[in-house]
């Protein structure tokens, strides 16, 4: 297959962003949107299933409680309550924990805005520093995932691309073998679809099912089930 046909047939697969799964429209940069992708970004941030943590946001959005002060009001033994519902029970003390301390803090020091943090953040290391102040929870790979799918929305979010789209990425052959550093490979993921994608999608889809597709197939072997199998340089 030709790059244009493989890339399109990622994109047509696993092209859809986390955020847009849960119905999160973060291209309208509303700060109650950002909210909502950044208490979910928390969730998916634990060592946890995707359905669970899918499920779990589900119930916070049942249970009207998605902005920082409406999860603070709420307080501990009713986020503990919905986190179990959404079958959230390994972490449900401890993410409760963090929650209230994360968006405390996020009201406390931002009015319970994340536009505003951003745009009071000078650059990328600024807004990540920010961000893991918030609370002792949140750190590296929450971070991760929050800012990557607000890349191309706020300015300053440009985080290494995950060791996990990378697998991807090298079994298709977008980036080579070789031990480059992290913001080296974004760039050049950058360039490349730039050079080919639909522009229409943003750089966040492209991440996203290349993610994906390493997370659900590359990792774990996988290849069989792979509707890229053909393109893979595993099976070359």
């Amino acid at each position: 297959m030709q790059t244009k046909q493989i890339l399109q047939k990622l994109i047509d697969w696993q092209g859809q962003t986390y955020a847009a799964e849960l119905g999160i429209d973060l291209t309208s940069a509303a700060h109650a949107e950002i909210g909502k992708w950044f208490l979910a970004a928390v969730l998916f941030g634990a060592r946890i299933s995707e359905s669970i943590v899918k499920r779990t946001y589900r119930k916070f959005e049942q249970a009207g409680l998605l902005m920082p002060r409406q999860i603070v009001h709420a307080g501990w033994d009713r986020l503990v309550e919905v986190l179990d519902a959404g079958g959230y029970v390994r972490y449900d003390f401890k993410t409760a924990d963090k929650l209230l301390e994360v968006m405390g803090n996020l009201v406390h020091n931002y009015g319970g805005d994340l536009n505003v943090l951003h745009d009071q953040s000078e650059n990328y290391p600024d807004l990540t520093q920010r961000l893991q102040a918030l609370g002792k929870g949140i750190g590296p790979t929450t971070t991760q995932i929050f800012l990557r799918e607000l890349r191309g929305i706020w300015e300053k979010a440009n985080p290494p691309v995950s060791q996990l789209a990378l697998l991807c990425a090298r079994h298709l052959r977008i980036v080579d073998e070789g031990d480059h550093p992290a913001e080296i490979l974004t760039e050049h993921l950058q360039k490349f679809w730039k050079r080919y994608g639909n522009q229409s999608n943003g750089f966040p889809v492209f991440e996203a099912a290349l993610l994906r597709v390493g997370k659900n197939y590359c990792r774990k072997s996988r290849c069989e089930e792979c509707l890229l199998k053909e393109a893979c340089v595993k099976e070359v």
